[in-house]
């Protein structure tokens, strides 16, 4: 049942667009439907579209309805439950959008959402309200607006373009975009934000990433969920994009019943470090309407955040945030205990404490004796067996 697609025109990204799974009938080819996500298609299907490409439907388990890859694409009437709470706009982006399509939330950067067009529709997706209900990009005059307002906030000096998602476009699209938005000579750095990588690797041609570094400094970010996303078409893509001198990121959410345990969260981003992807941002699942069976207390976070710290490279381990309409909020396991005078204590990743000698003043730690005092505290805490304070 499952078939892992092998037409020759699948292979080509176009191919994998113009024939997104869209109903339950289709879907069918590649997994076991139970009556229940029959239902739930047809019925959460109209409130919010869902598609998914050929290849990312290969990719899901086709008998296990709990399949992380099933519950992130197939819709559920979770979604419609009078219960749910959400908002449609939790992180007040139309309220910081000065012009259409652009959001300036922070000082010295801005978005672009250049397309409302996605290759594959998330059902946690915080732009839920906006994407898929029209497959549209941003008009000329739209563009010519942002490229304007731009060029009036000097401040700005970095522009994520996204949308939708940017790479469901063409190259010469895509290039115009970035050539317009390289000309204002106060923007230093272009990203791009993207799952096309994942949901639709085969984009990733290297006429794509010929253009794209015509444009640097470009960075990139994509959006990982879980480790089965992780393919050998996703890493040949990913290759591609860093042989063009793209630094590549990933911006994952925590997701209930996708990958709220630690050892599914590590897996993916030994992974990712295996692509050369750095893990980047573990998001908390945004307040959006209909995604409430996603959700997870921020606490849940924290604990997979700790449990991750010290056991695993720190280039594995992302920040926790949670957006907000004040923007990303870091949250992050509390290590630094207490400060006792001219000492503080420390908690390690194994939870034992320690004390180092850290003055209080400038003055104190103009005398030299940091470096000898901090390591001759922590090794006397331990060999007295006081590790735990």
């Amino acid at each position: 049942m499952a078939c892992r697609v092998t037409e020759l025109s699948a292979s080509r990204w176009q191919w994998q667009l113009a024939n997104r799974v869209q109903t339950a009938a289709e879907l069918s080819r590649y997994v076991r439907l139970t009556e229940k996500e029959k239902t739930d298609i047809e019925a959460a299907g109209v409130r919010f579209r869902w598609a998914v490409t050929p290849y990312f439907a290969s990719l899901m388990d086709p008998e296990d309805p709990d399949c992380p890859l099933r519950r992130q694409v197939i819709p559920s009437a979770a979604e419609l439950s009078p219960a749910q709470a959400g908002l449609g706009d939790p992180l007040a982006e139309d309220s910081h959008s000065p012009v259409h399509g652009l959001i300036h939330k922070y000082p010295d950067r801005v978005i672009i959402m250049v397309t409302m067009q996605c290759a594959m529709f998330c059902r946690h997706c915080t732009r839920r309200r906006q994407v898929g209900q029209v497959d549209r990009a941003m008009t000329a005059k739209q563009l010519a607006a942002c490229v304007d307002y731009l060029r009036q906030h000097e401040e700005i000096r970095d522009v994520l373009v996204t949308g939708g998602d940017p790479l469901v476009g063409g190259d010469a699209w895509l290039e115009h975009i970035l050539r317009e938005l390289r000309a204002i000579p106060h923007v230093e750095v272009l990203r791009i934000g993207t799952r096309v990588p994942v949901t639709m690797p085969q984009r990733i041609t290297r006429e794509l990433c010929e253009m794209l570094e015509r444009y640097h400094p470009l960075w990139m970010n994509i959006h990982f969920n879980h480790p089965k996303e992780i393919t050998p078409e996703v890493a040949e893509a990913c290759d591609r994009l860093s042989r063009a001198g793209i630094p590549l990121g990933s911006q994952t959410v925590l997701l209930r019943g996708v990958n709220d345990d630690l050892e599914t969260l590590k897996k993916l981003y030994h992974g990712l470090a295996l692509i050369r992807v750095r893990p980047y941002y573990l998001y908390q699942c945004d307040t959006v309407q209909g995604t409430s069976h996603f959700w997870t207390p921020v606490e849940r976070g924290l604990e997979l955040i700790q449990n991750l710290r010290g056991f695993t490279s720190g280039f594995c381990v992302p920040t926790f945030v949670v957006d907000s309409p004040l923007g990303k909020v870091q949250v992050a396991p509390r290590n630094f205990l207490a400060r006792e005078g001219d000492e503080i204590v420390l908690r390690g990743y194994t939870g034992e404490t320690c004390r180092m000698h850290n003055p209080a003043s400038v003055e104190g730690i103009a005398d030299g004796r940091l470096g000898a005092i901090a390591a001759q505290t922590a090794l006397a805490e331990v060999a007295a067996g006081r590790g735990n304070h």
